[in-house]
């Protein structure tokens, strides 16, 4: 069964639901756009000089960053998935189509930072709709007002 999400097909697609996401909790945004095999980061292999894919495809790239409390910055690639930074916890390999509804869940309110005994850490979690839930593990030198004041 598939996320219960919006399927954002581009790059461009999910900057736009970024920028609503933006207006609707009254953020600002800062978005860099890196376009062509010869900019984005994970096309490496890209020859001198070359810009497209050898699909003839034009990849794209964008790293968003919204103000606010708490920081966050999602770097979306053109494989359909991002990285999402919340308060300096890195959450790799987010499709996409989920990148919206794990935004909303961090402004909202739904993040929180759980410590366990067993493995021991501090440990952010988004739960997100469709009983899907993304958590990473806190250094304790990461830890932020934010992050402390969302622990349970």
């Amino acid at each position: 069964m598939g996320a219960p999400y919006p399927h954002l097909p581009t790059t461009e697609s999910a900057v736009a639901a970024l920028r609503e996401i933006a207006r609707d909790y009254g953020l600002e945004m800062t978005v860099t756009d890196d376009i062509g095999a010869d900019q984005t980061s994970r096309r490496t292999a890209a020859g001198a000089f070359t810009v497209l894919d050898p699909d003839g495809s034009l990849p794209h790239e964008a790293f968003v960053e919204l103000g606010g409390t708490p920081a966050l910055s999602v770097r979306l690639f053109p494989e359909d998935d991002a990285k999402i930074t919340v308060e300096g916890v890195d959450f790799e390999d987010v499709p996409r189509d989920a990148v919206p509804a794990f935004l909303r869940a961090v402004l909202d309110g739904l993040a929180h930072v759980k410590s366990r005994f067993f493995p021991p850490g501090w440990w952010l979690i988004v739960p997100l709709p469709g009983d899907e839930t993304y958590k990473e593990l806190v250094t304790p030198a990461s830890i932020t007002p934010w992050l402390s004041r969302n622990a349970r």
